[in-house]
């Protein structure tokens, strides 16, 4: 499953790993930049929520929704480089995204079916991580000198195809899947927003996702933007896959295993805490040294991504046994949705406002997630201390 997500997911990104030379291919703006970045959300963000209005995760084999995604993403991704239109390249983004929502939603529902309840912080860990390495993989490609932008294009589209044919062959639902597929019910997803523990735990991810799209999108441009250049070396998009890709591997891992030890609100709000103070201090780390500079944002690639498998882990645990695939598709989608802000604001603040302060707005995400983990905890806490009925949604409840 990590292989499907590391080579499936590799066409989220390549347009940011590729930005300038789109814009030169294309005659772009900065601002249809921005929003040629953000269709991927958007069709992300509809066939999310498709698929949890008819609860496609919970009623289709898993590994048909897998293949379907990864082998449409490739080819969507793939026709980009043979058009010369815009607003061709814009539905083919769209289209990627859309595509992607049978990926990566569904991989996290196979893993909690393969994950006993007291290891799915690890195994979350381990799937976010390959998330991770995925959509910094455009990066490490464009690193290796000679690559053209449409090069790099074609070679993570064949990568989502092979993620494709791994899905048909190998991919299955696990032991852990012993609850009956869900009817056709399209109130589950606003009945589950009832539960605390769903709603505090959706807060915490809404928290996170402000933050870490719009960091993943553009920290390219910042490091290229305190280096006093306007384009990305190779050197750039190396160091952009390690911020992304190793550090955030490194923070999935970290925080899945700490998540299992110490609980996933206490797991998840450290990584909140951690992230939050390296945006308030993004300002200063624009000016210092590289050699100051790049472990600090090393430590932020890894913090800012450590506590998505932690949401999904908890979620899944929260939420009724036969709508977990539904529950994590609306998170996402919703999460998603959320990024869209931050992904065209942050660089458009960079343009007016300058890229040391961009990432300034992104300071809100972790404050308010964060807050949401501590209520979380607590409540969690409290309920040890003195047992009692606990507000959550059961098997059979009528929606």
């Amino acid at each position: 499953m990590a292989a499907i997500e590391i080579l499936g997911l590799s066409v989220w990104f390549v347009a940011s790993a590729i930005l300038p030379a789109l814009r030169d291919a294309f005659g772009m703006s900065s601002g249809a930049a921005m929003w040629l970045i953000a269709m991927v959300q958007i069709g992300y963000v509809v066939g999310a929520v498709l698929s949890a209005v008819f609860n496609l995760a919970d009623r289709i084999p898993a590994h048909y929704l897998l293949t379907a995604g990864a082998l449409t993403a490739a080819i969507t991704t793939s026709v980009v480089p043979l058009t010369g239109s815009v607003t061709a390249a814009f539905a083919l983004r769209f289209l990627t995204g859309f595509a992607l929502a049978g990926v990566y939603p569904v991989g996290m529902f196979v893993m909690a079916s393969w994950s006993a309840r007291d290891e799915r912080g690890k195994a979350f860990g381990l799937l976010l991580a390959a998330l991770t390495l995925g959509s910094a993989l455009p990066h490490l490609i464009r690193s290796y000198g000679g690559l053209s932008w449409q090069s790099v294009v074609w070679i993570s589209s064949g990568c989502a195809v092979v993620a494709a044919i791994i899905s048909a062959a190998i991919i299955r639902r696990g032991p852990e899947d012993r609850v009956p597929r869900a009817p056709f019910k399209p109130a589950a997803a606003i009945a589950m927003f009832r539960n605390r523990d769903i709603r505090w735990v959706n807060i915490g991810y809404f928290g996170h996702m402000w933050e870490m799209y719009a960091w993943w999108a553009w920290v390219p441009a910042f490091i290229v933007a305190a280096g006093g250049r306007t384009d990305l070396t190779s050197l750039d998009s190396l160091t952009a896959f390690v911020l992304i890709g190793i550090a955030g591997a490194i923070g999935c891992l970290g925080a899945g295993r700490m998540a299992d030890r110490i609980g996933r609100p206490r797991a998840a709000g450290l990584a909140l805490l951690i992230s939050g103070i390296c945006c308030a201090l993004s300002p200063l780390v624009f000016f210092v040294p590289k050699a100051v500079a790049l472990p600090l944002l090393f430590v932020w690639g890894a913090a800012v991504v450590a506590d998505s498998g932690v949401f999904s882990a908890a979620l899944s645990e929260v939420a009724p046994g036969e709508l977990v695939g539904t529950a994590l598709a609306v998170q996402t989608a919703l999460g998603l949705m959320l990024t869209n802000v931050t992904m065209i604001s942050v660089p458009w603040l960079g343009d007016r406002w300058g890229w040391q302060f961009a990432f300034l707005l992104l300071v809100p995400g972790p404050i308010v997630g964060g807050l949401a983990m501590f209520r979380l905890h607590t409540a969690q806490s409290t309920e040890i201390a003195e047992p009692g009925p606990t507000p959550t949604l059961r098997a059979g409840v009528k929606i």
